[in-house]
């Protein structure tokens, strides 16, 4: 599978990069996609190694790691592990679901806990899961860098951090990754966040190329409206009138791309994910095995001009400006 360098860290990652947040298995609302089946999120891992992705996301927040005990399960026993990518600064609450933590002594308790979880020594790439609370920013990412230097973790990086949010990171040590969520549907990271990371060369892993199956090709009116209570899809913006419509607009465009090249409507998508500069890999997130035949494509096609000016014109129609 193709690789690109992941900015300035010298490591080299496949295109496609294996979510795990699914297999969390929604404990206590961490990902509100219904059960997932172990037995099943362990060969889904093991068939992204086998398609030779080689580099997995989790987080202690996925089912309050529930996620990383499924990925070591499934990398126990392996003579070369692929990299593994975790985030924190989310943790269980008293009084709801979570809370978001990023002081000193919460980060290091995650660490230790998450090198357990996961079965090594090292962290490949750990992740400030979100920036809140902001006046605490400095404190965790300064911790991070102690965690670097203590040998816990090889590189550092933040997920959802806006460009000024980044250069404070900045001003105390080079950010090794970025995290943001990125898709046809979720263009914020074009306004601010990729221009920063371009130009200081900060390498970008994106989430939700297909905003949660909304972009797969396979969502309908009809499949959004039997969505359960439970998914956090059913009532969410994208997901209802009068975006719904204007969001299947492009799932068409992509479909007309998609035929074109004898590709699914996922694979453009993820493809479009790819065309930026800054992106070394977009996580994808099946939950069964087979549900790679539609997303691995992407990792080879390379959209043409014309194939982009379809899907922006009818982005332009609907969104105008990134969002």
């Amino acid at each position: 599978m193709q690789v690109r360098p992941l900015g300035r860290t010298g490591v080299e990652l496949t295109v496609l990069g294996m979510g795990t947040w699914a297999m969390g298995a929604g404990k206590r609302r961490t990902s509100n996609l219904g059960p997932a089946d172990d037995e099943e999120s362990v060969a889904t891992i093991r068939r992204a190694l086998d398609l030779g992705i080689n580099w997995i996301d989790t987080a202690a927040y996925y089912g309050f790691g529930h996620a990383e005990r499924i990925v070591a399960r499934a990398l126990r026993g392996m003579r070369e592990r692929p990299l593994v990518f975790t985030k924190c600064g989310l943790v269980p609450s008293e009084v709801g679901d979570f809370e978001n933590r990023i002081t000193a002594a919460s980060i290091r308790e995650e660490v230790d806990a998450s090198l357990s979880r996961l079965e090594t020594d090292v962290l490949d790439l750990l992740m400030i899961h979100w920036p809140i609370p902001d006046e605490d920013l400095e404190e965790g990412w300064s911790t991070l860098v102690d965690l670097k230097a203590e040998g816990k973790i090889r590189f550092t990086g933040v997920s959802n951090f806006s460009a000024a949010q980044m250069a404070r990171c900045e001003l105390i040590a080079p950010i090794d990754a970025i995290q943001p969520e990125y898709s046809l549907v979720e263009r914020t990271a074009e306004k601010e966040v990729f221009p920063y990371a371009e130009a200081i060369g900060i390498g970008a892993v994106t989430y939700s190329p297909l905003k949660h199956g909304l972009l797969s090709g396979r969502m309908t009116r009809e499949r959004v409206d039997a969505l359960p209570p439970a998914d956090w899809r059913h009532g969410h913006a994208e997901y209802t009138e009068p975006q719904l419509s204007e969001n299947l607009r492009v799932v068409d465009a992509l479909r007309v791309v998609a035929d074109r090249h004898g590709r699914t409507v996922s694979e453009v998508a993820i493809a479009w994910v790819l065309r930026r500069p800054c992106v070394s890999s977009a996580i994808v997130g099946p939950r069964r095995p087979a549900q790679f035949d539609d997303l691995v494509g992407a990792a080879e096609l390379q959209l043409l001009d014309d194939d982009l000016a379809a899907v922006e014109a009818d982005l332009g129609a609907s969104s105008g400006l990134p969002r």
